[in-house]
């Protein structure tokens, strides 16, 4: 038979108020997580949207243009215009790729959770 006493109602209130403050940190965590994962989505959503309107305005509008150009040059320097043609819409393809990498590694998805959950961390820390 166990000769302990059992244990006081203060020390039962101060574990329940431990778990139930766990819980909500955890429940706060998951919340922002929840945000932040539909910010990001609705994030993504306007980035294709924005690149489907650019990839087809921009192909259309190089398309006939560069059509009136080379029909314009078709008798004198056919070659030498679709060439400049190559060559400008090669350094424009480079430039919107690298643009492009850069919108999509700015910000860091989770940013606020991955700094609470550090900070929740260091405080940890501090009291043990």
């Amino acid at each position: 038979m166990d000769d302990r006493p059992p244990p006081s109602p203060g020390f039962i209130a101060s574990i329940a108020g431990l778990g139930e403050n766990l819980i909500k940190t955890l429940q706060e965590r998951v919340e922002l997580v929840s945000i932040e994962l539909q910010e990001e989505k609705y994030r993504m959503i306007q980035i294709l949207i924005w690149i489907g309107a650019a990839v087809f305005a921009g192909g259309m509008t190089l398309s006939f243009a560069t059509l009136t150009i080379v029909y314009l040059f078709w008798e004198t320097a056919r070659l030498a215009v679709l060439t400049g043609f190559t060559v400008f819409y090669g350094a424009v393809l480079v430039w919107v790729i690298l643009t492009l990498r850069r919108t999509l590694t700015h910000p860091k998805p989770f940013e606020a959770t991955i700094e609470n959950l550090s900070e929740d961390r260091e405080w940890l820390r501090k009291q043990t």
